[in-house]
């Protein structure tokens, strides 16, 4: 079960602490000009990219794939209006390093469709699309 702590700070800004101590600022300047933390809906990006990241690390290392780097641009599309809910999110995995594409295609299916508990709580209600390329 994971728990967090958030705690307001002033205006719209806020700090949140995950279950292991580490912290994250969250949200606009107290004086409403501009964020000087996350944006809250582009958490939800960096949870579903860095949940998917974890899995395709591992799985790559341990099929002892030459992985030097991994990049994912995680792109979330929101309706206009309040509450301004994701219609769409891609992800697109850049991965530096000699892997074989059939790895890291199968990497990244598995990560999406078995073990990324966040893009498993996303899907039902928000399409969630990938590609990939691999650069040397």
């Amino acid at each position: 079960m994971g728990e967090i702590i958030l705690r307001w700070i002033d205006g719209k800004m806020m700090a949140a602490t995950d279950s292991h101590g580490h912290s994250v600022v969250i949200g606009r300047n107290p004086d409403g000009d501009g964020f000087v933390g996350v944006k809250p809906s582009d958490l939800l990006l960096m949870a579903a990219a860095a949940c998917s990241a974890y899995d395709v690390i591992e799985i790559l290392t341990k099929q002892r794939e030459p992985m030097e780097d991994l990049r994912i641009v995680c792109r979330g599309e929101q309706q206009a209006e309040p509450p301004y809910t994701f219609t769409s999110i891609h992800l697109h995995y850049v991965i530096k390093g000699a892997v074989k594409p059939e790895r890291a295609e199968r990497a990244i299916h598995l990560s999406e469709e078995k073990y990324c508990s966040v893009i498993a709580t996303l899907r039902p209600g928000v399409p969630v699309s990938s590609d990939f390329e691999i650069s040397q």
